[in-house]
């Protein structure tokens, strides 16, 4: 790279320290209104850019790359998940693309766990009960949930995010269970008390809590399809905090409807920020505005990831986060 500093147009507004810490280090053009760029925006910015720093509300997709300019040699994504952005086309154009990983698991985690909770015990429908002045006191057989001390809970990828919500999970006394694409070692087996499934289907019909945390490939579109979906015992409850499009969400509003799943959690939707209509109808369903790294502390570390990646590839070096179309 040359001496001068790298153009890089940042999509979104970022934490103040992140965006400090940019424009010291680069030559950076803030998104200040943090409205989402309009594609001819995005265009523009392909264009004009050394390093392009989008969010998961971009689409960086092949005809949008067509428009790069010979400066574009960087995409450092804000944000761990890629499938917004067409890696393989950004390699076959020479343009590396990073992420953050890592960041955000423990918040993600959290959330997941208290999205379960919420769900189980109707924190929610509580909530609002009294919000709406309708509390009347209490009474034995009234909003009734259920625990979930001793319950079974069918993880769907037993990855970072993953293996940190089993390790919660355990702590409330859930029995954990989990389908991967690979078995995970012996040891953290040993050390999660964890059961693997090579059958999903066989998983979901055993389970009385899933909780999704895959990631979104053309593998897993609907991984849970409206058939998998009707494997599921009536009592059972499905949380997603991964990405929307793993579920079928027509279906799942229908089975929740039709009281053939007990509840669900979701803080991810298929058609973001679309929310299904009939999800929006279900008191049984727990819906959050995609909250699973939503801590200042989750979103400063992001932050650093996205300059440390830039830097290290402004200085000629690989970034340590690069994202290969191979590992998705």
């Amino acid at each position: 790279m040359p001496a001068r500093k790298p153009k890089v147009i940042v999509t979104r507004k970022l934490p103040d320290s992140v965006e400090t810490r940019m424009r010291e280090l680069f030559d950076t053009e803030l998104n200040l209104a943090d409205a989402p760029m309009g594609r001819e925006a995005l265009i523009d910015a392909v264009g004009r850019a050394d390093v392009l720093s989008p969010t998961i509300t971009d689409r960086i997709d092949a005809e949008l790359l067509e428009h790069a300019g010979e400066r574009l040699k960087l995409i450092a994504n804000f944000g761990a998940g890629v499938d917004h952005i067409d890696v393989a086309a950004a390699q076959a154009r020479g343009i590396t693309v990073t992420n953050t990983p890592g960041v955000l698991t423990e918040d993600t985690a959290d959330l997941t766990m208290a999205l379960m909770m919420a769900v189980a015990r109707r924190i929610v429908e509580g909530a609002n009960v009294v919000q709406a002045g309708g509390f009347s006191g209490w009474a034995p057989t009234w909003m009734l949930g259920r625990r979930i001390t001793g319950k079974r809970l069918g993880i769907i990828g037993m990855g970072r995010i993953g293996s940190a919500v089993a390790r919660r999970a355990r702590a409330f006394g859930l029995q954990i269970h989990y389908h991967n694409r690979k078995r995970v070692s012996p040891r953290i087996e040993e050390e999660l008390e964890a059961t693997y499934w090579d059958s999903l289907d066989q998983m979901l019909a055993r389970m009385d809590i899933i909780s999704v945390h895959s990631p979104h490939t053309p593998a897993t579109y609907h991984l849970l399809s409206g058939r998998r979906l009707k494997l599921l015992q009536p009592h059972a409850i499905l949380i997603n905090t991964a990405r929307g499009e793993i579920i079928d969400e027509d279906a799942l509003a229908d089975l929740l409807a039709e009281g053939r799943i007990a509840g669900a959690g979701l803080d991810v939707f298929e058609f973001e920020p679309q929310v299904n209509p009939k999800l929006l109808k279900q008191p049984n369903a727990v819906l959050l505005p995609h909250l699973g790294s939503a801590t200042v502390e989750a979103r400063v570390d992001m932050g650093e990831k996205v300059i440390i990646n830039i830097k290290t590839w402004m200085d000629g070096h690989r970034p340590p986060d690069r994202v290969l179309p191979q590992m998705l």
